[in-house]
């Protein structure tokens, strides 16, 4: 998945981060906090988090160049690594997460390899967020945009994110989770560079010679406050369960 790689550094900077209620809730489930795996890392914005938590964080991603921008710490170690095959020791985690990847995962695959490396009451948390949402009347641009450029490209991948993960195979004894939400203060530009992280608008730049974020922005212009921020909020999903 080499289109993740050409806006690592976008990707870095600008996608949302998770609320601490996400994280509290998943961990008054876990048995012990020994080994968190942070599959598909990205650029570790779960790592960092999950190491406060655990003694030891391992983060695996397919994109070096996303990784070089991931934060160090002494107890999280990263690896270029596929889901499917990790390389990771057996029966070996506590929590094993999945951030906003798991629609581009071989399900049956991944989820042998989960059962491979966890530990008896091992928790699987599948975190997912929806697209951003202002208002009422700059909702409709933005997802004017979403469906221009994943509706060209990844249609089949975004189906499960357009279902806030409901329809993916989850075969775990599953703990019922709520929905949570984060709200950021943005402006344009935090906006404008958010868009600009799309795997989709990547491609379609490099297929097409064509950027759609920019005739976005300037529809948004009209709408938003050009020297003020604003709130945006992301809508946030949790599948959690154990693996048995």
């Amino acid at each position: 998945m080499s289109r993740f790689s050409e806006q690592s550094e976008l990707y870095a900077r600008y996608r949302p981060e998770y609320p601490q209620e996400l994280y509290d809730f998943i961990l008054k489930h876990l048995s012990a906090r020994h080994c968190a795996w942070d599959c598909a890392t990205g650029s570790g914005q779960i790592a960092k988090v999950l190491a406060h938590y655990f003694d030891e964080v391992i983060a695996t991603d397919i994109s070096k160049e996303q990784l070089s921008h991931a934060p160090q710490k002494a107890n999280i170690s990263y690896s270029i690594a596929g889901a499917e095959e990790s390389g990771l020791p057996a029966n070996y985690f506590d929590l094993i997460k999945v951030g906003q990847a798991m629609h581009w995962f071989d399900f049956d695959k991944f989820y042998k390899e989960v059962r491979r490396v966890a530990k008896p009451e091992t928790l699987m948390a599948v975190i997912g967020y929806g697209m951003l949402r202002i208002d009422e009347q700059t909702n409709p641009i933005i997802d004017a945009l979403y469906e221009e450029t994943f509706g060209t490209y990844f249609s089949k991948n975004r189906k499960y994110l357009d279902a806030r993960y409901q329809t993916l195979p989850f075969p775990f004894d599953e703990i019922e989770s709520p929905d949570f939400s984060n709200s950021l203060v943005w402006n344009m530009d935090q906006l404008e560079g958010y868009f600009n992280s799309w795997s989709a608008v990547q491609k379609m730049k490099t297929d097409q010679q064509y950027n759609p974020v920019d005739k976005t922005m300037e529809r948004l212009k009209q709408e938003l406050p050009a020297d003020q921020p604003f709130e945006v909020t992301f809508p946030i999903f949790l599948r959690l369960g154990k693996v048995q």
